[in-house]
Order: C-alpha cells, then sequence, then structure tokens
C-alpha cells in the first residue's frame, strides 16, 4: 500500500487532506514542522510527500534537501501564493508539481492518481536511453549525435515533473515530436496529449477553441463547446507557435497557467483544469517580447524550462541515420527494396537542410520516387531555395486592373511567401493583423458571393465559417516567384 507524508501547520488542512489521501488507499503520516517531518521520514520513507512551503520553523524546501532518493518520492509543494518564482523553486529542488490554497480537491486526487509511476517512468526511460544506444532511437526521435543526447537528457528531466516546458527551434528541428515524448514520459502519459496551432485559427475562434463556449455565446454557437484546456484535462496542450497568439488572449493563458481555472466564452463560471502546458515557437521570444507581440510575464511563465532543439546542418551523422529511416519506412509501406548509393548519401552532408528533419523526409521521398531500385544523388532533388529577404514575389497584373484587386493580389501573395504566418504577413504589409483578418473576410464573402451567382440562391454563412474560409482563400490570377 503507498504510504503519504503531510506536512502542514494549519490543522484543518491536515485533517480533511488526510481523509482524501486515505479514501485513495494510502497510509498517511503527518508533521505539522521540519522537525517533525524529519522524524516520519526516519520512520517511513512516503511514496507521495504532501508539504506546505512556509512552515514555522523553515521552508518546505528543505524537507526535499534531506530525501535520501528524491527522485523516488512524488514531491507536492504546497504554497498559499501561485508565482512564476515559486513554481520555479518547487520544480528546482524536485518537486513534480505544486498545489496553491485553497487546495483544489480534483487536482489532488489527479495528483493521487498519477501514483505510484515513478518507478514506471524511471525504467522507461531507462528502456529508452538502451533503445538509444542499440539502435540510435529516442522513443518518436532519431539521432544519437552528441546534441541529440544533450536534448534526450533534458527530456528525460523534466519529463516526470509537472514544469511547462518552453521548446524553440527552427522550423521543422521536431518540436512537436519533442512535446509528444514528453508526454509519454510523463505521469500524465494516460490521459490526452492535444496539440493547437496558434498562428493557425482566427483570432475570433482561438479563444473559444482553447477554452469552450456557451450555447448562444455568440452567432452558430447553438451549443455547449468544450474547449481544449477541458478536453485535455489530466494530459497535455502543446501550444504551437504560441508567439503568434493574440495579445487578450496571452492574459487569459496567464491566468489559466498561474491559477488552474478558465471562463468559457458567454459565462462567468470559472472551470477547474489539470493540465500541462508545453508551448513552442520557431520566433526569438525574446524578440517578441521587445517587438511587443508577446506579453514578458507570459513568456517568464511559460520559460520554466526552456529547451532549444538544434537545427539539422549540426547533427552530424545524424542526416544519414534519419534519411535511412526514412527509406526504410518508404520500403516498409510500398514492399520494396530501395537502397542510396554512396553518392547520394555524400550528397545528404553537402545541403544545408533549412527546412531540417521535415525538409530531409521530403527529400527522400522524392528520391524514393524516381528511383527504380539505387536512388542516385540526381535523383533526388532538391527544394528550391528559399528566396532570400530582400527578394520578393513578383505579381503581374494588366494596366487598368481595380487598385481593390491588386491589393487583393499583393496580400494573398505575401501570405503565401510567408508560409501563411498571418503576423509575417502583417508586419511585411505595414498593417495590423486585425486589418489583415478582416481583408480574408472580406475576400472570402465575394467568393461566397460569386460562387452564389454561378450556383443559385447562397446559403446562410456563419460568421464563424467565414472567418475559418478565410485562412483557405488564394490569390486568384496569375503570380509567380523569382
Amino acid at each position: 500500500m503507498p504510504h503519504a507524508l503531510i506536512v502542514d501547520d494549519e490543522p484543518d488542512v491536515v485533517d480533511w487532506m488526510s481523509e482524501v489521501v486515505r479514501a485513495e488507499g494510502y497510509t498517511v503520516a503527518t508533521a505539522d514542522s521540519l522537525r517533525n517531518a524529519r522524524a516520519q521520514l526516519v520512520r517511513q520513507t512516503p511514496d507521495v510527500l504532501l508539504t506546505d512551503l512556509q512552515l514555522p520553523d523553515g521552508r518546505g524546501t528543505d524537507i526535499v534537501r534531506d530525501l535520501e532518493s528524491p527522485a523516488q518520492i512524488e514531491v507536492v509543494v504546497i504554497t498559499g501564493h501561485a508565482s512564476v518564482d515559486t513554481a520555479i523553486e518547487a520544480i528546482r529542488i524536485g518537486a513534480s508539481d505544486y498545489l496553491v490554497k485553497p487546495v483544489d480537491i480534483e487536482r489532488l486526487l489527479a495528483i493521487l492518481r498519477r501514483q505510484p509511476q515513478a518507478s514506471e517512468l524511471r525504467s522507461e526511460i531507462g528502456e529508452l536511453r538502451e533503445e538509444l544506444r542499440r539502435a540510435g532511437r529516442f522513443g518518436h526521435m532519431f539521432g544519437d549525435s552528441p546534441p541529440m543526447q544533450a536534448l534526450y537528457d533534458k527530456l528525460s528531466r523534466v519529463a516526470p515533473t509537472a514544469a511547462t516546458v518552453l521548446l524553440t527551434g527552427e522550423s521543422g528541428t521536431g518540436k512537436e515530436v519533442a512535446a509528444r515524448t514528453i508526454h509519454e514520459l510523463s505521469r500524465r502519459k494516460k490521459f490526452p496529449f492535444l496539440a493547437i496551432n496558434c498562428g493557425a485559427i482566427s483570432p475570433n475562434l482561438i479563444e473559444s477553441e482553447l477554452f469552450g463556449h456557451e450555447k448562444g455565446s455568440f452567432t452558430g454557437a447553438d451549443r455547449q463547446h468544450r474547449g481544449f484546456f477541458e478536453q485535455a484535462k489530466g494530459g497535455t496542450i502543446f501550444l504551437d507557435e504560441v508567439t503568434e497568439m493574440p495579445l487578450d488572449l496571452q492574459v487569459k493563458l496567464l491566468r489559466v497557467l498561474e491559477t488552474g481555472t478558465f471562463v468559457r466564452v458567454g459565462t462567468t463560471e470559472p472551470v477547474v483544469t489539470d493540465v500541462r502546458v508545453i508551448a513552442a515557437t520557431n520566433r526569438s521570444p525574446e524578440r517578441a517580447v521587445a517587438e511587443g507581440s508577446f506579453r514578458e510575464d507570459l513568456y517568464h511563465r511559460l520559460n520554466v524550462f526552456p529547451i532549444t532543439l538544434p537545427p539539422l546542418r549540426e547533427r552530424g551523422n545524424d542526416i544519414e541515420m534519419l534519411a535511412q529511416h526514412f527509406l526504410r519506412e518508404l520500403n516498409r509501406m510500398e514492399g520494396t527494396n530501395k537502397i542510396f548509393s554512396p553518392e547520394a548519401i555524400a550528397k545528404l552532408y553537402e545541403m544545408t537542410w533549412p527546412g531540417n528533419v521535415r525538409e530531409l523526409k521530403n527529400y527522400v521521398q522524392r528520391a524514393y520516387i524516381l528511383a527504380d531500385s539505387v536512388v542516385e544523388s540526381a535523383q533526388a532533388p532538391q527544394s528550391p531555395p528559399l528566396a532570400a529577404e530582400d527578394q520578393s514575389w513578383l505579381i503581374v497584373v494588366r494596366v487598368g486592373t481595380p487598385l481593390e484587386e491588386v491589393e487583393r493580389r499583393v496580400t494573398m501573395a505575401t501570405l503565401e511567401s510567408c508560409g501563411r504566418v498571418k503576423r509575417t504577413a502583417a508586419r511585411i504589409l505595414g498593417i495590423s493583423l486585425k486589418t489583415l483578418y478582416n481583408r480574408l473576410e472580406a475576400y472570402a464573402a465575394k467568393d461566397k458571393a460569386r460562387e452564389a451567382e454561378e450556383s443559385g440562391p447562397m446559403p446562410l454563412v456563419e460568421e464563424h465559417e467565414i472567418a475559418n474560409q478565410a485562412g483557405r482563400t488564394t490569390p486568384p490570377g496569375p503570380y509567380r516567384r523569382h
């Protein structure tokens, strides 16, 4: 039977927490000071240690430092004031989670029901290390170069904790794969992992996607919708391109991280959630803060444990290892036995891979399609080089083209040239992000009207449907890149 030690100098808190913990099948010991807690540790080592941060004769963190094997114990720090500093302090001393007074019973139960799993996680991490030694892979991630070894060590250390993680790195380096690895090595692995791209959803809809909405809260809201923070309860949310999140929504995300509660659109009733947040960006978050597009307090709250993923060009022999892995997967799916020629392998090391692992995977697939039995270097065409920043897309328009049409073509071509990252496109065009979304919605509405004229009466289109279609609008008329 698992054993828990509760350390708090408030008798009422100790009494009700003891009842809850016993009801979950634990034996319980209690202490109201550091001295008594140390005495309890001598009698029996707990599986779970729940300790108040402020005690009459010191700080709860001092107990953790006394533990012979803190990694063997689930350490939960309880604090009366949630802040970035207390969260960081708790993680640094080895705590896997922390609770804010008054303690929410649902969060406490979620922690207790994740036990006992520490030994399972350590065993799984050990197995992954052995697989890395034998096959050069760590879960879903491939590569055994020194930069990747350092990455795996960080993932192994942070995964069993409750720390918020900020993943940075160039596009295509595998940030979502790293986030999934953290989730699968955590105590939350039996609960959902949900990923959302903050730059790919209209600002009109992203709040509803994250936090949900009540029936009738806006046009088209014909039923209650549970957002990501409800759907992922107990699990992990991956916020990709978090620096593209609208500023007003950043405030609400900060509230969730600090209080564990949120409010659905259309109501004022707080909803408690228990999720771990992993965020990612391919931009410099510090630069985004300096530019005013990313809140500094949110940045520091997400940046509890930062991890930078190395670009492919710095990973040495991993390039060949990954290429061979992708080729094996294609052979397995298609029932073939194609191989790389030595010249094709040598070619891999001559390329710079600005698109990183994603670009390499596409490259291997193109080479596979063009090859008979042996992939030659000439049969593996490289993607056209990305245009330099001082180059632009060339748009050809006839004299007399209406200015409205010229504006539309320039807007859409700029959006395409930026990989459809709307914030970047708005900055290049010299307009606000809101103005860009308004243009896209207007273009979508006109396209709908034109289609209706050609095919019959126009069906009713709700605002959120128009917003969805705005992100898929393609520029009419010819344009080409140079």
